[in-house]
């Protein structure tokens, strides 16, 4: 049998095959599909039940009978047949319309066991259709009888007539595909075997005649950088895709070893992530209060590489060498450290001027006014100038890896581009983008604008904010946009926009030498002279008006006033680190917030006791965990936060599984962490009903939020977001490479 029938049936009998397994597939779907549409019957009702029961136990004991109204209301779902009530005596004393007479309280009730007081289920034949039941107990582990919810199971049976047309017309698919194949496979070796026929015969007629192990199509002249291209574009859509990748630090370095070897890495930012300053006598260690330093602390603890950041401890210029270079972290050095020095008079135009009066508040929406000044807007031009010269100094290659961080340095990867115009430039603005309107406020927009643009990649927490950027350029600026490959092109080179939600390492460092939950819950209590039962909630952050402080604070007061029973059994400890104090609005919120946590203690504490206590000063990591792991309810109040990684951090301190955490719909961690309660800081009322349902929270359902979500912040970590951009680096400079070995093929 010669090559082309060979094939031809190869296809045939592999599709007959297939097609064959559908078939028999048909009669195995039916139980599938029932027991799937049941499950999701179960799920549906144990929803239902969720959403009315409060209401149903609130009711059910003095006017049962105006629950008839609501279990009408429901009813009209088509998937819902009816509701019904039974009291503690098995007794149907509340049903809507439709419910089927052979159903009574006891077919779903007790049986005498511990099973009996989890939801029962059981299916009827009403008038020749089936129907399942769903018994669930109401009062709270008292016997206060059950609620009945009906469904029909008649659309099982059309579900099983569709999937049996799907699985026939897939068949039916795969036979005129494998046809349409092999008809496919006949002509190009046809075509083949007459390409090799005709160069035989061009060869002969020139004297030349052809050698057997010539082969007779030579292959296409694939270059070693475009198979490495295909080969990270296929590890891309793995990653995209979601497979299955372990990411760790080894994951980071072995992917900069494979898709980026000898490359210099560098990570600019303006807070170093250790600063050194005088304390006692002597020159002590600390990590600031930063998610920025958290976040990317351990991208260059795995990667190595040179951080260049804005030397700003009391002792920083006694601990570097000549070159202003520290090798970190003490004790055991994985990266250097590159300090950059300014006057006080450049960071308070710079620092606090530009970037913390102008570009904070005009991203956040806190409603606070943003203030441009012409001499900060100087200072912030001269301070990104002396950054980019230092990175320039630094690098002893043409083509970098520079990570550029935050909207201090807006202007940076211009200016780099200018001297390092073969450099891959990765900017990552760390906080929220305004809409264009909203950014139309600032007087210099272009030049911000086209500072981003000399990016390589151009990183954001979420795809609203790269929308709202593209938004932006297109406003002010001269470009073109390709909003379906996510780029804008500006002065001739083109720059990725791409959402990276950002995370923090897995597991923590501050997790090692951590004591179990009870010994840490114990030191807190301790610490703060609290009783052994006491409620816990907690919540840590930088003093910053965007992180809705005080919002928190009057509703930690509208809970003790709406519920006193928790007067006396919860303390809510707002842990706070002291950042920006010589602006007005910094100022001011600590001020405001001490006068409110006075006036709540004041209304509601007593001698012995303290609602709320107000701990402003620095912790390092190991002890946020210990507060983290201590606390029964965390809260993440933010007003308007590009991630905010406290939320994350309190999930990762979690291994035994248990605590609330209530997040802002306002910070982007609540598009990853939806197992939260989230809340809308700005109503108050809705956030202390949050802390009432949280510190309410039975603990399997704990359990059951805080292991999705730590599922998510496991696989999600920080070196995976590294990873991502990292990839997307690779494959951009392989692209480049192969357009330059096509311009030099082309010259």
């Amino acid at each position: 049998m010669n090559r082309l029938p060979r094939i031809v049936v190869i296809i045939t009998i592999a599709t007959i095959v297939l097609a064959g397994l559908v078939v028999a597939f048909v009669p195995l779907s039916q139980g599938m599909i029932e027991r799937w549409s049941r499950r999701d019957l179960e799920l549906r009702s144990g929803l239902v039940f969720r959403s009315i029961k409060d209401r149903v136990e609130q009711e059910m004991n003095g006017r049962p009978g105006e629950l008839a109204t609501l279990f009408e209301r429901f009813t009209s779902d088509e998937r819902i047949m009816a509701l019904g009530l039974c009291d503690a005596r098995g007794r149907m004393v509340v049903a809507s319309s439709r419910m089927p007479q052979v159903i009574s309280c006891a077919s779903v009730g007790d049986d005498g066991t511990d099973a009996g007081k989890a939801a029962r289920f059981a299916v009827f034949n009403n008038s020749g259709n089936r129907v399942i039941v769903g018994g669930y107990p109401l009062g709270n582990g008292r016997d206060q009888g059950r609620l009945l919810i009906v469904h029909e199971l008649r659309f099982v049976a059309d579900r099983v007539i569709e999937a049996r047309w799907y699985l026939l017309s897939g068949a039916l698919a795969l036979i005129l595909l494998a046809g349409a194949l092999a008809a496919l496979t006949v002509i190009l070796l046809q075509r083949r075997l007459m390409t090799s026929v005709l160069a035989t015969i061009q060869d002969l007629r020139q004297g030349q005649p052809r050698p057997l192990d010539k082969p007779i199509l030579p292959p296409p002249p694939v270059t070693t950088e475009i198979r490495s291209l295909l080969r990270d574009f296929r590890e891309k859509i793995r990653v995209e895709d979601g497979s299955p990748i372990e990411w760790s630090p080894k994951t980071l370095h072995d992917l900069l070893d494979n898709e980026l070897p000898d490359t210099e890495v560098f990570v600019v930012s303006n807070r170093e992530p250790y600063i050194h300053n005088h304390s006692n006598g002597g020159i002590v260690v600390q990590r600031p209060a930063s998610g920025l330093v958290s976040a990317l602390e351990p991208v260059m603890r795995a990667c190595g590489g040179t951080w260049v950041a804005h030397g700003s401890g009391t002792a920083d210029r006694e601990t570097v060498d000549a070159t202003d270079h520290v090798q970190v972290p003490p004790g055991s050095p994985a990266y250097r450290l590159k300090r950059v020095w300014m006057t006080d008079e450049e960071q308070e135009g710079y620092y606090y001027g530009l970037a913390n009066e102008g570009l904070w508040p005009l991203c956040h929406i806190a409603y606070v006014r943003p203030i441009f000044r012409e001499s900060d807007w100087q200072q912030y031009v001269t301070i990104n100038q002396r950054f980019a010269d230092a990175v320039v100094r630094e690098a002893t290659r043409p083509d970098p890896v520079i990570m550029v961080q935050d909207y201090h340095f807006a202007l940076l990867p211009r200016m780099i581009r200018e001297q390092l115009p073969k450099a891959t430039i990765l900017t990552f603005w760390h906080i929220p983008w305004p809409n264009a309107e909203a950014f139309g406020i600032c007087p210099w927009k272009e030049e911000i604008i086209a500072g981003l643009l000399g990016s390589t990649v151009l990183g954001f927490h979420t795809r609203s904010h790269c929308n709202n950027f593209f938004d932006t350029v297109d406003r002010y600026m001269e470009s073109r946009i390709d909003r379906e490959q996510a780029s804008v092109t500006f002065g001739g080179l083109e720059t990725l926009v791409r959402p990276y939600p950002i995370s923090i390492e897995w597991p923590p460092a501050a997790m090692e030498g951590q004591q179990p939950v009870p010994e840490c819950r114990a030191a807190v209590i301790a610490r703060y002279h609290l009783p052994d039962d006491i409620k816990i909630g907690i919540g840590i952050e930088r003093f910053d008006y965007t992180k809705g402080i005080l919002d928190r604070l009057h509703a930690v007061d509208d809970l003790l006033t709406r519920h006193p029973e928790w007067l006396g059994k919860l303390v809510f400890i707002q842990v706070v680190a002291p950042t920006r104090t010589k602006l007005a609005s910094y100022a001011t919120l600590q001020a405001d917030a001490i006068r409110l946590t006075e006036e709540i203690n004041a209304r509601h504490g007593n001698e012995g006791y303290k609602p709320v206590l107000l701990v402003i000063r620095h912790h390092e990591p190991d002890e946020v965990y210990e507060l983290f792991r201590a606390a029964d309810i965390c809260v993440v109040s933010s007003l308007h936060d590009g991630m905010n990684l406290v939320a994350k951090e309190f999930v990762a301190s979690r291994d035994d599984e248990k605590g609330v955490l209530v997040l802002s719909r306002f910070a982007g961690a609540s598009s990853e962490l939806g197992e939260a309660l989230i809340i809308n800081p700005y109503d108050v009322h809705g956030m202390s009903e949050a802390l009432h349902r949280g510190l309410s929270m039975p603990e399997d359902e704990q359990h059951e939020r805080m292991h999705l979500m730590r599922s998510h912040v496991r696989e999600r970590n920080v070196y995976r977001w590294a990873g991502q951009i990292l990839l997307d680096a690779s494959r951009l400079r392989k692209r480049q490479k192969v357009a330059d070995f096509e311009a030099d093929s082309r010259a």
